[in-house]
């Protein structure tokens, strides 16, 4: 079923259920600008045998990125080098989708002290560097949804073939519906569809913006594993509105920064899920699965698939009809096309990445190999890949403020 194609409710096929989930790149250069480093890295997963690529967080708002080496995209954007990065990222007949993103009180308090935020809620982190977030005016979040907007309709000129709205993990949109972090009492607050108005708002501006037959996606959290956060409740609720109002396709997530279930699970442990999650591996089926119920949206769910026969299994049981690879992406970049003549399930290199904490440098440090051109180097330490990361972090902040 893998090599089954897709049609979407806007009529776009998808060549075959395996998708490159979005994954922060970091690799933008000057004023987040996409370069020869964006072409090099989605042209090798063009040729990776899935039927769609995802990007990482593109930015419409270059105040608030989820890293300064983001992406952005608005009237200051290089819109050639995005147009060779889109031509690069479907030079094997795949689709590419634009994540659009607006990280909120997230933004790197290097960035912006002061960022945007549906309240003054400030992060709660250990560790960290966040700005004081400050709440939205009416006209500032009327303007968000005119930058998500304006960009789709930018995406779809360039030549990118969809896009996917960041709707998760704590990011701007995912701030609005938790109510923990909205403590707004106007029509963006408060009760549930209030809460849910930005992300409505901004799939009706998005589908306006791109006409009926582009392929419209959102990421949405299934729960933020928070007491008195969002809860797969209110996600079934906001997925029956998102049905009604043009959504292809439905990426299942969970967590955010401050309880990072979509990296590692709640407090930054392993993942807890039933046995039965466990099984099937996907962190996120069982959410999914409960989804699917109440939805005939298409859905797709990543973080966790490792085996052929598992990703198998969740199209034939119905959970999903997208299978997201994420990072098993960085470390195999062919991995799907392994996967599809059944000669390969992916590899597990993250136990022989020590410490820990060097696992998402490590990962960095292959996209910016892959980058230059370069293959993954599995050989590489998780000290090696920490030292490489700072040193990259410090030179494109630099530049960023230079």
């Amino acid at each position: 079923m893998l090599d089954q194609p897709l049609e979407l409710p806007c009529g776009a096929i998808l060549s075959n259920r395996l998708a490159k989930a979005a994954l922060t790149e970091r690799i933008a250069v000057g004023r987040m600008e996409a370069n020869e480093a964006h072409e090099n890295l989605y042209r090798r997963w063009s040729h990776s045998g899935a039927g769609l690529i995802i990007t990482g967080n593109v930015i419409p708002d270059r105040m608030h990125p989820e890293a300064a080496g983001n992406v952005a995209l608005d009237a200051e954007a290089d819109l050639e080098a995005l147009r060779r990065y889109a031509a690069a990222g479907t030079e094997a007949g795949n689709h590419i989708w634009m994540q659009i993103s607006h990280a909120g009180r997230q933004t790197p308090g290097a960035v912006n002290t002061a960022p945007h935020a549906p309240s003054a809620v400030p992060m709660v982190l250990k560790h960290g560097d966040h700005g004081d977030p400050v709440a939205m005016t009416e006209n500032q979040i009327r303007a968000a949804i005119d930058s998500f907007a304006w960009a789709a309709g930018k995406a779809k000129e360039v030549g990118f073939t969809g896009v996917q709205i960041h709707g998760a993990h704590g990011y701007l949109i995912s701030q609005f519906l938790n109510p923990r972090v909205n403590k707004r009492d106007d029509q963006w607050g408060g009760p549930l569809e209030n809460r849910a108005r930005l992300a409505l708002e901004i799939v009706r501006e998005v589908r306006a913006a791109v006409g009926h037959d582009f392929p419209v996606s959102i990421k949405l959290n299934s729960t933020d594993f928070q007491s008195d956060g969002f809860t797969l409740d209110d996600c079934v609720a906001v997925v029956q509105w998102l049905e009604n109002n043009g959504v292809d396709l439905l990426e299942v997530s969970g967590g955010n920064y401050e309880i990072p279930a979509m990296v590692m699970g709640k407090r930054g442990e392993a993942p807890v899920v039933k046995e039965s999650t466990q099984i099937r591996e996907a962190f996120f089926i069982d959410y999914a699965a409960e989804l699917r119920e109440h939805s005939d949206i298409p859905m797709m769910v990543t973080g966790g698939f490792r085996t052929h026969a598992a990703m198998a299994e969740a199209l034939e049981v119905d959970a999903a009809d997208v299978i997201g690879l994420g990072r098993t992406l960085i470390s195999e970049p062919d991995l799907p096309a392994r996967i599809l003549s059944n000669q390969a399930n992916a590899l597990d290199v993250e136990a022989g990445i020590t410490p820990p904490y060097t696992r998402m440098p490590w990962y960095y440090a292959q996209l910016q190999r892959m980058g230059r051109g370069e293959a993954p180097d599995l050989s590489l330490t998780g000290e090696e890949a920490m030292a490489e990361f700072k040193h990259q972090e410090a030179a494109t902040l630099a530049a960023l403020k230079g």
